[in-house]
């Protein structure tokens, strides 16, 4: 298999930061829109690799696409969620319990 900068700093990074590096896969992809990284961790390290309020992975995107730059391509990263994920959805509220929440 051929190594690819974005590809092995991806990988490099997220094994990192994971309490599981073994569960961490990556797959790469190039069609007319740029490079396309799919990102695979375990269901426990998906909380680290997305962060609060999906800091770190925008982070990680940032990152990515400085190496993209470098080496001329335009890089996207996909975060895959992983099977029996306890994701709960977002609960939408009315905007008068947003603004009742409010503290002056």
């Amino acid at each position: 298999m051929e190594n690819h900068a974005d590809r092995e700093f991806l990988e490099t990074l997220v094994k990192a930061i994971v309490g599981n590096p073994d569960g961490v896969k990556v797959d790469r992809r190039v069609d007319e829109m740029g490079v396309l990284l799919t990102l695979q961790v375990s269901k426990e390290d998906m909380g680290v690799v997305v962060g609060k309020q999906g800091s770190t992975a925008k982070a990680i995107r940032t990152l990515l696409r400085i190496v993209g730059a470098k080496n001329n391509a335009r890089v996207n990263l996909k975060i895959e969620e992983p099977e029996g994920s306890t994701r709960v959805p977002r609960e939408t509220s009315d905007v008068e319990e947003v603004i009742s929440g409010i503290k002056l």
